[in-house]
């Protein structure tokens, strides 16, 4: 069926696209016939709901570039070759902040390459074997670690993955509930960490007011990120799961832990390692990394030149400048801290250097893609739409408006992929409906970036998504599917809870009766299944 439907796609595009490209091939180039409208958001749309549909997240992302191309171009050949490479894929590529990504996945890849080859990242699942003694406790250490890598998502991603992938596939928890953990404990913890790349980013889009002062009074009212914090504990705790992670579960406990023929990861989990490897050789490069990380942060927002203070330079920083040097300096300090002791040869460093690229490779073209596709999304006006929407519903909604902001920012982070443009888009619009001094003011732009975050967090295209597939080596699409059902469920309760917080206007009784509302519902879905399971 998947390939029936590819063909029909296929066949789609070359005897309707075609025909429409030649009418439109000597026509005079002009404005897009869909800028600013409903048609805006047809290229994500449809990359998504092919890529849920076939798993195939390489073509699904191409038919939903070409799809935007043609739509840009009112379908001239010649002007949709150049909106997807020249407009989109190249102007991409060349975004200073998306090369320092694509530069600190390389050197973050050839880091776990060289833990995993002196021996490190074993003797660390061999002292964790030792200690963690169940399911419940590798996954709460799972999801512990994740709540302290708190500086940056990419970073939180991959370092929690590496580390914890031969813990949790000794007590056989599949790839999917290892990547559902890591990415739910990423964006959501980095939208909570008044340290953190995300903080920093939000600061610097609100003008006019004190960034981090609104960023830290909107935590409380964060409850998708909250409440996802939340939900992990208690289906923890109550041994639950549901849709199909459930199935991916239970394909684990009978020793199949992709739930997928896709087997790209499998073969690195034989490869021999280092004999002379110690915890410390996995703990250290981690520890340095971190703070590196943070340093490297700070120093691009002028602290060490005494330019600003640390908060100030946090607020102020190029987080992803600042991920590439310390990235770095935790390269040089990996290579120090291995050679000289033989734990490793200057040889296998270097093999570690090509495997650690190789190894982020398909993450790296998916990211150029879903990138590209964001662009031309962009292009056609989609924030522009959607923020109109936003305007036009502030009147006359005000108690509805949070709830309102939330959905809204949920489906514009979805569709594009990208959380930090959709809260880059919506944030200057909401903080002009309400005064500074309002509580509303603080409820609405907590509910802006929460929706932002989960949209993010469910979106296919979303690189922080990408880097939870990646950092667990798992199947993207099995994530991707495995992870919405529990991310709509937190999605619903927050709804809710933002309805509550719009009249109430209180936080201290507002987020108990999140948590309680969440919990409830949990308990009540864990009734449920086990009703189902006994019938």
């Amino acid at each position: 069926m998947k390939k029936k439907l590819l063909a029909i796609i296929s066949l789609v595009l070359l005897f309707v696209g075609v025909p429409l490209v030649c009418m439109a091939a000597e026509a005079e180039e002009a404005a897009s016939w869909f800028y600013q409208s409903a048609w805006s958001l047809l290229p994500p749309v449809i990359a998504i709901v092919l890529a849920l549909i076939t798993k195939e997240v390489y073509f699904s992302l191409f038919i939903g570039i070409l799809t935007g191309g043609l739509l840009y171009a009112n379908f001239s050949f010649e002007g949709t070759i150049n909106t997807i490479f020249t407009g989109a894929m190249m102007e991409k590529l060349s975004d200073p902040w998306n090369v320092g990504i694509l530069i600190f996945l390389v050197i973050l890849g050839i880091i776990v390459a060289l833990m995993n080859k002196s021996g490190g990242s074993a003797a660390y699942g061999r002292w964790a074997s030792n200690r963690i003694k169940s399911k419940k406790g590798a996954l709460l250490s799972t999801f512990a670690l994740g709540v302290l890598i708190f500086v940056d998502d990419y970073f939180n991603c991959l370092t929690v993955g590496s580390v914890m992938r031969p813990v949790t596939d000794k007590f056989k928890i599949s790839r999917a509930k290892l990547a559902y953990i890591i990415d739910a404990t990423a964006a959501p913890v980095c939208i909570i960490a008044p340290i953190s790349s995300w903080a920093a980013a939000v600061t610097g889009i609100v003008e006019g007011y004190d960034g981090l002062d609104l960023f830290i009074r909107a935590i409380p009212y964060n409850f998708y990120a909250l409440l996802t914090l939340v939900t992990i504990i208690t289906m923890v705790v109550l041994k639950m799961d549901f849709g199909p992670m459930a199935k991916n579960e239970q394909n684990a406990e009978n020793g199949d832990l992709f739930s997928t023929d896709d087997r790209t990861f499998a073969s690195e989990e034989v490869e021999e390692s280092s004999s002379k490897g110690k915890i410390i050789d996995l703990i250290l490069p981690v520890i340095v990394l971190i703070i590196s990380c943070i340093g490297g942060m700070v120093y691009t927002g002028g602290f060490f030149s005494g330019e600003a203070g640390f908060i100030e330079a946090f607020a102020d920083c190029d987080a992803s400048v600042g991920l590439v040097w310390g990235s770095f300096i935790a390269l040089v300090f990996t290579f120090l801290l291995y050679i000289p002791r033989r734990v490793i040869t200057f040889k296998d460093f270097s093999k570690c250097v090509v495997k650690g690229f190789n190894a982020m490779v398909p993450a790296i073209l998916i990211l150029t893609f879903a990138w590209t596709l964001s662009g031309i999304t962009s292009m056609l006006g989609a924030d522009a739409f959607v923020a109109g929407l936003v305007d036009k519903s502030a009147a006359g909604l005000q108690f509805f408006l949070p709830a309102i902001v939330f959905l809204v920012a949920l489906g514009l982070a979805f569709a594009t992929g990208t959380s930090w443009g959709t809260f880059g888009i919506l944030l200057p619009i909401v903080v002009a409906v309400f005064p500074a001094s309002s509580e509303m003011l603080i409820i609405v732009i907590s509910a802006c970036l929460a929706g932002a975050v989960c949209g993010d967090h469910i979106s296919p295209i979303s690189d922080t998504t990408i880097m939870a597939s990646t950092g667990a080596q798992c199947n993207h699409i099995i994530h991707v599917s495995t992870q919405i059902p529990y991310a709509l469920l937190v999605a619903g309760v927050s709804t809710v809870s933002y309805i509550i917080a719009a009249f109430v206007q209180n936080v201290w009784i507002t987020l108990p009766l999140a948590i309680v509302l969440m919990i409830g519902v949990l308990l009540l879905m864990k009734l449920y299944i086990s009703k189902k399971a006994n019938q």
